[in-house]
């Protein structure tokens, strides 16, 4: 499964060795003391979803602004597409760029892109209505959100796809982590904020806030790092898995190498893509929209769709952290399991056009529910076997590849959402 050791002449071999054992190059792994790496990759896997989060949790206040915009829709197709464009980019330069100043360059866009709100809203919105030279700017600071997101998932997935299994269990379920967070604030403020323009405004202002405070947090985690001992361990182990490969070949000749080497990476985790992006046109076909939309109950009222969300956001979660305990390891498996989940679609069908008691708020709650917990327990399972699939020193670029395929599900599920109605 390895690249050859051999000067790669003949691109075609060289992902046919055997990938370089870890316990071979070193005798002794360090400690990962107090569980520091593992924690600091939870909180940066919740960290790159704060921002979309935020604008996304927002949105009644930007409707509230804006009358008469999809706000939601455009800010999903805007923020999704802006990242799959440079996830495009990201593949073809991860080799020649650092992970660590793509995901700091992203950081700090991810702050940026946060700010504008904010200091908009107090020096020239002030909660008026109707000033879409103002909208455009918020849309644009989701594109700035979606370049942030595509430098800092595909490189956070990467990077941690070059160390043990934990770790990407880690960033996985703090993405999870980032929904309960989200719903909790939602919850919160709705409960204590009136719903009218003022506490939608104080709602979004709380939202952006407390996201802007968390990126100063991932940006002081992620420096910080890159200084553990077993981080630092495994950083070494992909530059001796490197040296082993290195050519001197022209750069006409290195291109042919790159490509070729990189068909060969999504031809060995191609069924890993396709799940990972079937899983996700399932989810966003059906959630948040059908929850939100569709959906409806007299006794719980507006706050059913928010304690829906956060049913799915917790579930999602416990997906996610079951992996840390137990993983499919069979491909086939796993990758059926996407498939299995095609069921979810005439199971909630019924909920709006079967018997009775398949329209109560039980079977409704249980659905998603068990929708949150299976994206969140074979999406784990897959982010943590594509990156073993290819030799470590090209662990990271699978991991970028599998985000791009992540990316498009939400595309195509977000489209779907838009114009399939249950």
């Amino acid at each position: 499964m390895g690249f050859s050791s051999t000067s790669p002449k003949d691109s075609s071999e060289t992902l046919e060795t055997t990938p370089l054992n870890p316990n071979s190059l070193s005798t002794q792994i360090p400690p990962d003391s107090f569980h520091l790496a593992y924690i600091i990759y939870f909180i940066l896997g919740a960290g790159f979803l704060v921002p979309w989060n935020a604008f996304i949790t927002a949105v009644d206040y930007f409707a509230y602004l804006y009358p008469g915009v999809a706000v939601d829709r455009v800010f999903a197709v805007t923020y999704m597409l802006v990242a799959l464009i440079f996830l495009l980019i990201i593949i073809r330069v991860a080799e020649k760029s650092r992970a660590y100043i793509r995901i700091n360059l992203g950081l700090v866009m991810f702050v940026v892109s946060l700010v504008v709100v904010p200091v908009m809203d107090v020096c020239y919105v002030k909660g008026r209505r109707g000033l879409y030279g103002a909208y455009y700017v918020t849309v644009v600071a989701t594109g700035l959100s979606g370049m942030g997101d595509a430098l800092v998932q595909g490189s956070l997935i990467g990077s941690a796809g070059e160390l043990p299994e934990r770790y990407m269990q880690a960033v996985v379920a703090g993405t999870a982590a980032s929904g309960v967070l989200v719903s909790l604030m939602r919850i919160i403020t709705k409960s204590i904020f009136s719903q009218d323009a003022h506490g939608l405004r104080r709602s979004a202002n709380l939202y952006f806030g407390v996201s802007i405070a968390f990126m100063i947090v991932c940006l002081i985690c992620h420096n910080v790092t890159h200084t553990l001992p077993i981080i630092r361990y495994y950083k070494n182990l992909k530059v001796k898995a490197i040296t082993v490969e290195e050519d001197e070949e022209k750069n006409e000749k290195e291109t042919h190498v790159w490509s070729s080497n990189l068909w060969h990476i999504i031809g060995r985790i191609k069924w890993f893509c396709f799940g990972v992006g079937l899983i996700y046109v399932i989810t966003l076909s059906i959630f948040p929209g059908y929850i939100t939309e569709d959906v409806h109950s007299s006794l719980l009222k507006d706050w059913y769709p928010i304690l829906l969300i956060a049913g799915y956001n917790v579930f999602d979660l416990v997906g996610k952290t079951l992996t840390a305990f137990y993983i499919i390891e069979n491909e086939k498996i796993a990758v059926g399991a996407t498939v299995v989940r095609l069921l979810f679609y005439p199971l909630f069908y019924g909920c709006l056009h079967g018997p009775k008691f398949f329209r109560t708020e039980i079977p409704v709650t249980v659905l998603t529910c068990l929708l949150g917990l299976t994206n969140g327990y074979v999406t784990s399972i897959l982010m943590i076997l594509a990156p073993k699939a290819v030799p470590l020193q090209h662990a990271e670029m699978a991991g970028v590849v599998i985000v791009l395929f992540l990316g498009v599900g939400l595309v195509v599920g977000s489209i779907v959402a838009w114009f399939w109605v249950i």
